[in-house]
């Protein structure tokens, strides 16, 4: 597979590349290796001019890295994420205008509301603080990862065994017992993870900051995180406006929104649309976030195979092809998680229903089924960031996208450099984190304010696992663009280890520093 081709270079260095339909980088026996893996690293150099622009000009993005035959991939799952969009937007317009013809009744503020069997405008008012705590955290966050990128590992995860065992006691304390225990178990498991990772910082460490360099250089990258972390905040007061409505507009009881509006009130139609609307919560913001993965993916992997004649417009050109050609592939992806998420929130609201009614064995089974869903969610999650990946440069679809990924992986023996990785899961922590942050602010705006709805504590389960689920998605998509790096780096150096070495060599040396096991994982 012929590199692009450097002002300089002598062009009879590149007839020695491996013909079309192989993969070959001259390590061990050449013959051996073509047999185990046939994928090849990204068409990048083929496109018009041989992947070059005119003389004295850089390529595009589309330039360096070429699509053999352009075509909309899934296109099936991108028609039925709009179709769910619009339904949204569809429920969304006729609950809120329930909740505006009944304004006076819900109140315009915390205290001012005759609304006792339903969330009311004190609701929104407390999801509108727990969207201003988790931007205001999540830009800390990302903060603090540039600027103490050696220590940022150590610091999250100490913030985050800390703030979950605080928070698990608290709620102990004031013998909420449900959210107390599934807290306290969650921050018993995340310290010992914690500990047994403590000898793979250093690599994790030395990945972090490669992440960070590069995105400080092309300062796009954190563009994109910036806005999309907006549209992510604005989805979230959406939602959050959203999921409130809906309460106030078919929720049973003294309800004059009932007579109001289009249909009448019932609880089967509150949990459906809950359902519904949670469920396409899921899938955007699962969209968003991958949308941002696969653009910043397109960033690091032409600093990673052109980093001597970077493309122009490569964060333009990658979310064009995000946007276009892999559309329906993100939305595929996100689909998967969506479903998975939404199964999980269902479990836990059920788990912590069961806890407050003290059925033990309830507890226990969907303790259990919360387990085998995280796992499942794991899995699908850790394929999808480098499917993503290979989306971005390859613009194949999503399930050929996918084989190809995990095949390369295992035959190319960087699954093991990427299980020593921690940064994925030290983000995951510093989200979890921060949906701490906005549960315990959920948990004590509900003790402080004491809404007539919940003077049985009935909605306390509720409201704390919605505020949670905001805090984690909103920093889960602030911090995309690191973990894309990282994750791009990976799948590159899997598709084509002789590029680190050849044009990345510091960084190869330091790698081999502190990961020596990296010369066998990449088969050098």
């Amino acid at each position: 597979m012929a590199a692009p081709q450097r002002p300089g270079e002598a062009a009879d260095y590149y007839q020695s590349a491996p013909p079309q339909g192989s993969y070959n980088n001259n390590y061990g026996n050449p013959q051996d290796e073509t047999q185990k893996y046939q994928q090849q690293p990204p068409q990048y150099g083929q496109g018009p001019n041989n992947g070059q622009a005119e003389y004295g000009e850089k390529p595009t993005f589309e330039q360096a890295f070429t699509i053999e035959r352009p075509k909309w991939n899934d296109l099936w799952a991108g028609i039925l994420f709009l179709i769910v969009c619009a339904g949204f937007v569809v429920v969304s317009g006729i609950v809120i205008q329930g909740y505006a013809a009944t304004k006076g009744f819900n109140g315009g503020g915390i205290y001012d509301n005759h609304n006792n069997f339903g969330l009311s405008t004190n609701t929104i008012v407390l999801f509108i603080f727990c969207l201003a705590v988790s931007i205001v955290l999540s830009y800390g966050y990302v903060w603090l990862a540039r600027a103490f990128t050696k220590q940022f590992i150590w610091i999250t995860g100490i913030l985050n065994i800390v703030f979950g065992f605080v928070t698990a006691l608290y709620m102990l304390s004031r013998r909420y017992w449900s959210g107390g225990i599934v807290f306290l178990i969650f921050s018993i498991f995340t310290l010992v993870c914690f500990i047994t990772w403590i000898p793979r910082i250093p690599f994790s460490v030395l990945m972090l900051q490669t992440s960070i360099d590069v995105s400080k250089k092309y300062g796009h990258v954190y563009v994109v995180s910036f806005i999309g972390g907006l549209l992510a905040t604005a989805f979230g007061a959406w939602y959050s406006v959203t999921l409130v409505a809906i309460y106030v507009k078919y929720e049973p009881g003294n309800n004059p929104a009932c007579s109001t509006g289009v249909g009448s009130c019932s609880s089967a139609k509150v949990i459906g649309l809950i359902v519904f609307i949670t469920f396409a919560a899921y899938w955007i913001s699962e969209w968003l976030k991958n949308t941002i993965h696969t653009t910043i993916s397109g960033v690091y992997g032409s600093w990673y195979f052109c980093s001597q004649n970077f493309p122009r417009g490569a964060t333009r050109g990658a979310l064009k092809r995000s946007l276009t050609y892999s559309f329906g592939s993100i939305s595929f992806g996100s689909l998967l998680v969506a479903l998975i998420n939404m199964l999980r929130q269902l479990c836990s609201v059920a788990q912590q229903q069961e806890a407050a009614e003290g059925n033990i064995v309830g507890v226990i089974l969907y303790c259990v089924l919360g387990c085998l869903i995280g796992i499942l969610d794991w899995a699908v999650q850790f394929l999808n960031r480098y499917a993503f990946s290979h989306i971005a440069l390859y613009g194949k679809a999503y399930i050929p996208a996918a084989k190809d990924t995990w095949t390369m992986i295992k035959n190319r023996g960087i699954d093991a450099l990427i299980n020593d990785c921690l940064v994925g899961p030290v983000l995951t922590m510093g989200a979890t984190f921060i949906a701490y942050a906005c549960a315990l602010l959920a948990y004590l705006y509900l003790i402080f304010t004491s809404p007539a709805y919940n003077s049985d504590g009935t909605y306390t389960p509720v409201v704390v696992a919605f505020a949670f689920l905001i805090g984690l998605q909103i920093c889960n998509i602030f911090t995309t663009p690191i973990a894309s790096g990282i994750d791009t780096i990976f799948v590159a150096s899997a598709w084509d280890p002789e590029v680190l070495m050849r044009d990345h060599p510091d960084l190869y040396g330091r790698i081999i520093a502190v990961y020596p096991h990296v010369q066998q994982a990449i088969h050098a």
